[in-house]
C-alpha cells in the first residue's frame, strides 16, 4: 500500500511538472494581445466621389470594421456638423440622425443609397441655413433603436463607434442665399 501511495505521488509530481522545468502555457497570454480595443465598430472614410453630389454636399463612402463578438445587423448614422456663417434667428440644429441601415459581417460599408440619401438630407439642412463653403462634420453609428430627436446623452449611450471627423465642401444649389 505504501508503494502505491508513493508511486501515485510521484506520478502526480511528474504530471504537474514539479521540479522538471515546467512552464505554464502562453496560449492565453498570446490571444489576449489581439483583443479588440475601443468601440465595437471602427469607421473610416473611403475615397471621395469624383463628381460632387447635385444636392450640394457629398458624404464619402463610410467603411467599418467590427468587433466579431459585438456584431449588429442594423445601425443609425449620426452626423454632427459645424456650418460656418449660419444666417438664422433662434436655435440652430447641428446634427442629423438617419434611420437604420443594414450592416452585416465584420467588414463592410454603409450602403451607397443610404449615404446618397444622407447627402441629400444634409444638403437640405445646410441649404436652409444659407451656408456655403467648407463644413466640418463628424460621423458615428449608433444602435438602430435611437430616436430621430435623440439628445447628445442618448446618442452617446447607444453609440457603436467613435466619432470620425472630416471637412467637406458644400456648394449651396439654392440661389436665394
Amino acid at each position: 500500500m505504501t508503494k502505491s501511495i508513493v508511486s501515485m505521488i510521484a506520478a502526480c509530481l511528474f504530471l504537474t511538472g514539479c521540479g522538471s522545468g515546467y512552464q505554464p502555457s502562453t496560449v492565453a497570454a498570446a490571444s489576449n494581445a489581439h483583443q479588440w480595443k475601443g468601440a465595437p465598430y471602427h469607421l473610416a472614410f473611403g475615397a471621395p466621389e469624383a463628381a460632387p453630389h447635385s444636392a450640394g454636399i457629398t458624404l464619402p463612402p463610410i467603411q467599418y470594421t467590427a468587433n466579431p463578438d459585438m456584431l449588429e445587423s442594423r445601425a443609425d448614422l449620426v452626423v454632427h456638423f459645424d456650418a460656418p456663417g449660419v444666417h438664422q434667428q433662434g436655435p440652430v440644429v447641428d446634427q442629423m440622425i438617419m434611420g437604420p441601415a443594414d450592416i452585416s459581417g465584420r467588414y463592410g460599408a454603409l450602403p451607397a443609397e443610404y449615404l446618397d440619401n444622407a447627402s441629400r438630407q444634409l444638403s437640405a439642412v445646410l441649404g436652409s441655413y444659407c451656408t456655403s463653403g467648407k463644413v466640418k462634420i463628424s460621423v458615428a453609428i449608433t444602435k438602430s433603436s435611437l430616436s430621430l430627436g435623440a439628445t447628445e446623452d442618448q446618442i452617446n449611450a447607444k453609440r457603436l463607434s467613435d466619432w470620425v471627423p472630416a471637412e467637406l465642401e458644400f456648394k449651396n444649389p439654392h440661389p436665394k442665399c
